[in-house]
């Protein structure tokens, strides 16, 4: 079985030896001298130049149009990858073989989901980010894609999801997604003036797309999908996170 898993990268840093993984050096026409060793996202069909906008999602939308010939791809981060472990070892990640025998009897590999237990999605994405393109990805599927409307709003109450466009699809749920994930974001992208929100705020469609994935799954019951371990390969300060969080639930937007 042909699988690639996309790591998305934005500098120089040490990657897994197994050749299931191909580095993606992200937003490459924005930095074209930083670094000559890793694919970059800018070559046959990409959209590398919105990458300070869609985050990762340049590397899978690079990957969706320029590697057709493999049977499932999949997308993780330098940092954050999936394992049937605990460790954080480049050399226990998940590998081919591993991947393969998952793909055996699922279409799809999800990282283990996100739970912020005291409120819901949306209420921690209004926390968090800017209001209005939610609003705006809200009117875009109930206008556009309205079959999908039920599952948005069930994902929005919700007070887990999968977070951090983590995936490993095979081709045809792949190729059903992304055409579904980048026509939506496209429409909300006419829709919205992000130009004088903070750099952070900027990488908008790329905070949105992490919702939009439950979303689409949601009415895909066909595919069936598997949640795996995933690792964060450097240390973590869970104090300091707790306490923006805890600080963005009572303050809101803006105050963090």
């Amino acid at each position: 079985m042909n699988i690639k898993v996309l790591v998305a990268v934005h500098k120089n840093y040490a990657m897994p030896s197994d050749p299931m993984y191909l580095p993606v050096f992200v937003g490459k026409d924005l930095h074209p001298d930083v670094n000559d060793t890793f694919q970059g996202d800018n070559t046959g069909d990409n959209i590398s130049k919105k990458n300070a906008h869609y985050n990762e999602l340049t590397a899978l939308y690079w990957g969706w149009k320029n590697l057709p010939d493999v049977d499932a791809l999949g997308l993780v981060h330098y940092r954050r990858y999936f394992s049937l472990h605990h460790d954080k070892d480049l050399s226990k990640v998940l590998s081919t073989a591993e991947a393969e025998n998952l793909l055996k009897d699922h279409d799809i590999i999800l990282p283990k989901q996100r739970n912020y237990f005291i409120e819901t999605n949306e209420s921690h994405y209004l926390h968090v980010h800017e209001h209005e393109p939610l609003e705006v990805t809200r009117e875009v599927i109930n206008k556009k894609y309205p079959a999908y409307a039920k599952s948005f709003e069930t994902v929005m109450k919700r007070t887990k999801a999968h977070y951090f466009n983590m995936m490993i699809m095979k081709k045809q749920p792949l190729d059903e997604y992304c055409t579904w994930l980048f026509d939506v974001l496209g429409e909300v992208e006419k829709r919205i003036d992000y130009s004088n929100y903070t750099p952070y705020e900027q990488r908008v469609f790329g905070f949105l797309s992490e919702l939009l994935l439950d979303t689409w799954l949601g009415c895909h019951p066909e595919y069936r999908t598997v949640d795996v371990n995933y690792v964060f390969m450097e240390k973590q300060n869970w104090l300091l996170k707790g306490g923006k969080f805890l600080k963005r639930k009572i303050m809101g937007h803006g105050e963090h």
